[in-house]
């Protein structure tokens, strides 16, 4: 069993705030939880992320050490 009077309080309804605005509640030893990002507005988990690779890691790496063919440069 637990040991009395060594716990924090537990909140199991602790309200999660983001923007000013209720997003969920969740259990804390917090009653109040301010949180920048959660997963409704995160890019990654609303599909608006943007994964920007206009030139490829690998390739610019082999150009940049002159270890790509010159035959495999020009077929792209």
């Amino acid at each position: 069993m637990a040991k009395p009077d060594i716990h924090p309080k537990w909140y199991p309804e602790a309200k999660v705030y983001c923007n000013g605005e209720v997003v969920m509640t969740v259990g804390s030893t917090k009653p109040e939880l301010h949180v920048d990002v959660w997963s409704g507005n995160h890019p990654f988990f609303t599909g608006t992320q943007k994964i920007i690779d206009t030139e490829g890691r690998v390739e610019r790496f082999l150009r940049k050490y002159g270890m790509m063919d010159e035959s495999a440069a020009s077929d792209k």
